[in-house]
């Protein structure tokens, strides 16, 4: 793997490990399907089946994002709406 692929996926392996603190089943339950998914895939060689699991990974990161955007947004709806029925 080269050089810059492989800090590639340092880097995606550490963002995914600070979104997974929130993780709704637990950061440790988050943690280690985040560790079995990137050693199951450790023996990828081909650059652009990494460039592809890169890509993966970037959307996983942003559904994360939008997840936790969401229930964010779901708790100050809430607590500013409650009085509201609909």
């Amino acid at each position: 793997m080269a050089n810059s692929l492989r800090g590639e996926v340092l880097n995606l392996y550490k963002n995914l490990l600070y979104l997974g603190r929130d993780y709704p089943k637990g950061a440790d339950y988050f943690k280690r399907r985040l560790k079995n998914v990137f050693l199951k895939n450790k023996d990828v060689k081909d650059p652009e089946k990494i460039k592809e699991l890169i890509e993966r990974g970037k959307f996983v990161m942003k559904e994360l994002e939008a997840l936790y955007f969401l229930r964010k947004y779901r708790a100050m709806k809430q607590r500013y709406y409650s009085d509201i029925k609909n």
